[in-house]
């Protein structure tokens, strides 16, 4: 079997990390896998760029972007039909397919001799613009009177009806099977156009061996925290970024009754993480952008809780980090956020946006610390059971072998 993976990075965000995970994972079991992305970071001889034609395509851009289409004017994706890996795949697996580089107008074609799967990491492939609508449901009608123009991916004119429309069209032409990581996310796309494809709920797995969890007391002295100290943590890809919530986190932690802060310190991983230490009267350690599995651990296992106040997400990497490494999580009632964060056994969920309720949460867990010690063994055995690498992948390669025997069973009826 030879699945070749498109996505907008290999390495870069959670959507590349996860579908980078499942390519090195197939590979660890014999399955011939390799990428075409927008932007490589690997040296891997497996990995390689979309195709690019960028005379044609700044001109297009030019026209189409100011009218609100994003995407179209990337032609070159046209050409993956004549790179080496196409040619070479049984199987095509589409990941995130905004963020630059691909035209979702080629999917048709793409699929036209080739069955692919589909691996939703938002919700951008069924509405008129958006990876995350909010409290908009217009994509379940055809979209059109957009309230929320500039999330992204930002749009500079209104044209999200005739998008819908047009991602309508190439599902109609395409041969696609949808996953989802998520069963919000699952949900969602049952009621949306692509209803039209078989969907099934397959979660990101996640390196267990190296997220595990540590000795708290020498994690602490590693980090250079005091032993006696409670340990909050957050983190953000951007903490820049609207949509993860800083500033909901800030007012849930500037609220905070004093003892609380006196006794507790605040562990941030993320780009401009630094700025949280200035404003919530808590002392801060900042260990800035971590990539590297087994230092997240080590930070992990020195949270008494992991803080994850975000305004629209599928199924959080971090939360599955923190889970797996028996960090209890606090968070909101969004998105995919309750297949992990499950109240009284892995965490508290507060009413969504409500910094109070953020705050109400944090307090609880850090005050009765037998509660959090069996949440702590809770997380650890849900991750082991539900979200491990080697059961994502043994999943995908299922639905790999039933998608290609029922490729070649029709092909086989034509004869």
């Amino acid at each position: 079997m030879k699945v070749l993976h498109i996505n907008q990075s290999d390495l870069s965000g959670g959507a590349a990390i996860a579908s980078y995970s499942l390519h090195r994972g197939l590979l660890d079991r014999g399955i011939d896998s390799r990428l075409l992305v927008g932007r490589s970071q690997s040296k891997s001889d497996r990995v390689a760029t979309i195709p690019r034609k960028h005379r044609l395509e700044n001109p297009i851009a030019s026209i189409t972007r100011p009218l609100g289409f994003n995407y179209v004017q990337y032609v070159g994706a046209f050409d993956i039909l004549k790179h080496e890996f196409y040619q070479n795949a049984d199987l095509l697996n589409f990941h995130n397919l905004h963020g630059g580089t691909f035209n979702y107008l080629a999917i048709p074609l793409l699929t036209e001799n080739k069955p692919a799967v589909f691996t939703l990491h938002d919700m951008w492939s069924f509405t008129g613009h958006c990876s995350y609508s909010y409290d908009c449901d217009r994509w379940k009608i055809g979209c059109g009177r957009c309230p929320y123009p500039h999330i992204y991916p930002a749009i500079k004119k209104d044209n999200t009806r005739l998008v819908w429309k047009l991602k309508d069209w190439v599902y109609r032409r395409s041969d696609l099977t949808v996953v989802t990581p998520s069963r919000w996310l699952a949900g969602l796309a049952k009621l949306s156009m692509l209803n039209r494809f078989p969907i099934h709920h397959i979660p990101n797995g996640i390196d267990v061996d190296a997220y595990q969890p540590r000795d708290p007391a020498i994690c602490k002295e590693l980090l250079g925290i005091q032993a006696d100290k409670k340990v909050l943590m957050f983190g953000a890809d951007s903490i820049k970024d609207p949509r993860k919530g800083s500033n909901i986190l800030l007012q849930a932690l500037s609220s905070l009754p004093a003892s609380v802060k006196a006794e507790t310190i605040l562990l941030t991983i993320g780009n401009s993480s630094e700025a949280i230490s200035e404003v919530v009267g808590i002392e801060t350690l900042n260990l800035g952008y971590v990539s590297h599995a087994r230092f997240k651990a080590i930070a992990y296992s020195a949270a008494d809780l992991f803080i994850f106040p975000t305004r629209a997400d599928n199924l959080p990497l971090m939360l599955q980090e923190s889970m797996s490494c028996g960090t209890p999580m606090v968070s909101f009632k969004i998105g995919g956020v309750p297949d992990l964060v499950r109240p009284g056994i892995t965490g508290y969920l507060a009413e969504p946006g409500n910094a109070s309720d953020l705050n109400n949460g944090i307090v609880q867990l850090l005050e009765d610390n037998s509660l959090r010690e069996r949440m702590s063994r809770e997380c650890r055995a849900i991750a082991l059971a539900e979200y491990s690498l080697d059961l994502q992948i043994r999943r995908y390669i299922d639905l790999y072998e039933q998608i290609l025997l029922s490729k070649a069973k029709t092909l086989a009826a034509h004869d």
